[in-house]
């Protein structure tokens, strides 16, 4: 089990509650944000989204889930009981980069094979997470930027859960980088077979360090349990567990 600690927060003097490994913490009573080790005010821009959506609100946008699309089961609506409605706020950073990615490379499905040169130039405001060994679909989740608030804790479900980052600015921008250099590959191989050489240049812009509200649901179906990640903010799924359906030949 992780050993939660305390510390006071250097603004309203409440106890703030935080695990090991995490390195930037944000005052349940007054929004204040810090760096754990020294304490000192967490000077970047602290952004919220605002989860739009009450419990009762969240059952509906499940079954209508649940009822969209052909490869869910006809009766899953019906048939599914939720068990768990979680809140969590989860904590991202918002890296703007300008990626250029030069290529060259063997485009070898004609005979004889070409040799092929081109470049690869896209802006993106790339999500990272900021916890470690979590698992989420940063990719899938489009976060609604044009939502974004200044932080304010009064705007926080008392039911909810809000997290601490773990990963700071410096780790972030390099977690983009590597997942940029991992895009752009793939990128490349829709162009050629096999690269030969590439190189990449990035230019970051000011990063953004943002509190977006998912909820976490628990749901079972004929005796199994799936989850789903629902977007707070908009009533979307981020992801779904979609139960196995059986066909039968006759």
């Amino acid at each position: 089990m992780s050993v939660i600690q305390e510390i006071r927060c250097p603004n309203c003097g409440a106890p703030t509650t935080y695990n090991p490994g995490e390195i930037i913490a944000t005052c349940q009573y007054c929004g204040f944000t810090s760096v754990i080790q020294t304490g000192k005010a967490f000077t970047l821009e602290h952004s919220m989204i605002v989860n739009e959506y009450a419990p009762t609100q969240v059952d509906e946008l499940v079954r209508n889930w649940m009822r969209s699309g052909f490869l869910k089961p006809r009766n899953l609506a019906k048939s599914s009981k939720i068990h768990e409605k979680n809140l969590t706020y989860l904590p991202f950073w918002i890296i703007p980069v300008t990626a250029v990615s030069k290529y060259k490379g063997v485009f070898e499905r004609l005979v004889p094979p070409v040799v092929k040169e081109g470049n690869i130039e896209k802006k993106y405001d790339w999500l990272v997470l900021a916890r470690k060994a979590t698992e989420f679909p940063t990719r899938e989740y489009d976060v609604p930027l044009e939502g974004k608030i200044s932080y304010d804790f009064r705007k926080i479900e008392r039911f909810a859960k809000v997290l601490n980052s773990e990963v700071d600015k410096g780790q972030a921008v390099e977690i983009a980088r590597q997942q940029i250099e991992s895009h752009h590959q793939f990128l490349v191989k829709q162009d050629v077979d096999k690269i030969i050489e590439i190189t990449n240049d990035f230019s970051t812009g000011n990063s953004v360090y943002l509190h977006a509200p998912v909820w976490f649901i628990v749901y079972e179906y004929k005796g199994e349990r799936h989850n789903i990640l629902l977007d707070g903010a908009t009533g979307t799924v981020i992801k779904g567990d979609i139960p196995a359906t059986r066909f039968s030949p006759f």
